[in-house]
């Protein structure tokens, strides 16, 4: 049994190219968000796979870094994790190659080397990095900015 489960839905009609889609999360946060395969493989309103799946590492990582770095003594005061999910052609349908993060940090008593070692040791940890791991290359970018008050 789960330690922890989260639900979310979706609802589609129609074909691939005409039809249209809804996302939904147990939470309500999404609740009926459209997509469709101009939002997903052109420009249009709404959402799609690849960015929820960007949303979420995002989110995933960056709390997994407070906790790495709150854990040896430091104050993360601000943590920004941007997450680009790339997707390639692979045969006659695509393939995610790669999820791009970039982070930045204000964090009190640490310096670069440190902070990219502690951005290092959450990618080995993330649940969401560790579902990529071996399928996804995962690549990381850590810049820390000067805290505030200093």
């Amino acid at each position: 049994m789960a330690d922890i489960a989260r639900k979310a839905s979706a609802h589609w009609t129609g074909d691939l190219r005409s039809g249209q889609g809804t996302v939904s999360t147990g939470s309500g946060v999404l609740q009926d968000a459209p997509y469709s395969f101009k939002t997903r493989f052109e420009q249009g309103a709404g959402t799609n796979p690849e960015e929820l799946l960007a949303a979420a590492h995002a989110g995933c990582f960056t709390m997994q870094l407070s906790a790495l770095l709150a854990g040896h003594g430091h104050d993360p005061q601000d943590l920004r994790t941007e997450a680009t999910c790339e997707m390639v052609r692979e045969g006659a349908g695509f393939k995610i190659s790669t999820m791009r993060l970039v982070i930045r940090g204000r964090v009190s008593n640490i310096d670069q080397a440190e902070f990219e070692r502690h951005v290092e040791q959450a990618a080995q940890m993330c649940p969401l990095s560790r579902v990529m791991q071996g399928n996804v290359e995962i690549v990381h970018e850590a810049m820390l900015e000067q805290p505030v008050g200093s």
